[in-house]
């Protein structure tokens, strides 16, 4: 299967007077309001119970009452249980797809561009350098399985949209993986992580404003956008033990030291290439780890 949407330039794009952010206490969602506020950009936030991605009604009903249309809807809802959808394929698929679709539709009709966001995961994750934005997908999980088909419904709904892949997503807040081993850093005095698994980090704050800066930039169409350069689990969690807790030592492992539910891509790094050609260069994943750590409470 091949990427469902190719990239163009709008060059006539105005900034955005009103946005729409769907998902906006998540790590991607809060750090867009965050970008927005700071850019005296007007925004709305949405969150459960009002928005929820597997209530067809609550997004007709948001996204519609309002009087006034948005030039921009950011939708940073999504399912992210990896593992959670391989017992529940249809949720995912629901959250991950089918929603992606109905939002898609009504941006559509009111002529609001659609930025939202999929995975490193629609790829098998056997490749040997970073995917190109139009490499085929083929997902090895059901969650990857489910943003593919966003990915497919999201390009057959017509309306103008911004689609980014993205990966390993962290933030001060929320759980994640940066947080997880800070904790876990602090209070041991040893981890064993996977060693076996690459790909590229983001941070949600930088993705946020990249993003943006995508859209102010005129991009439609399938984007990458992650922090630059890349590593293992391993090397991530050895630099976030180095920042938290020197004496905590890190030790690499394989993934079969802990067996998961869904099959992880051994191979998944993201080319950000397109992306750093027209917004200009993205910092490595250890400055904005650092950053990132900083502010982690």
């Amino acid at each position: 299967m091949s990427t469902p949407s190719v990239q163009s330039l709008c060059p006539d794009r105005p900034p955005p007077t009103r946005v729409l952010v769907l998902g906006a206490t998540g790590m991607v969602g809060r750090s867009w309001i965050e970008h927005l506020r700071v850019q005296g950009i007007e925004c709305d936030g949405l969150t459960r119970p009002k928005f929820d991605l597997m209530a067809p009604d609550s997004i007709q009903r948001c996204l519609s009452e309002s009087s006034k249309p948005y030039d921009l809807v950011v939708n940073a809802a999504a399912w992210t249980d990896v593992d959670g959808a391989e017992t529940d394929e249809p949720g995912a698929t629901r959250a991950n797809a089918h929603a992606v679709a109905e939002i898609a539709a009504i941006c559509k009709a009111s002529g609001s561009t659609l930025i939202t966001y999929s995975t490193d995961y629609v790829f098998s994750g056997d490749a040997q350098s970073p995917y190109p934005v139009d490499a085929p997908i083929n997902p090895i999980n059901a969650y990857g399985r489910s943003k593919a088909l966003g990915e497919s419904l999201l390009s057959e709904s017509g309306a103008e949209h911004i689609l980014i892949r993205t990966s390993w997503v962290y933030a001060p807040w929320g759980n994640n993986f940066v947080r997880t081993i800070s904790k876990l850093a602090q209070s041991r005095d040893e981890l064993m992580v996977v060693n076996d698994q690459q790909g590229r980090p983001t941070s949600a704050q930088r993705l946020a404003e990249s993003s943006l800066a995508l859209y102010l930039k005129g991009a439609l169409g399938t984007w990458h956008l992650t922090d630059a350069d890349e590593c293992t689990w391993f090397d991530f969690a050895t630099q976030i033990a180095k920042r938290t807790n020197p004496a905590c030592s890190v030790r690499p492992c394989g993934s079969e030291t802990y067996p998961r539910p869904a099959a992880r891509p051994s191979y998944s790094t993201l080319d950000i290439a397109d992306s750093t050609d027209l917004i200009g260069p993205i910092g490595s994943w250890k400055s904005q780890l650092s950053e990132v750590l900083d502010g982690t409470p």
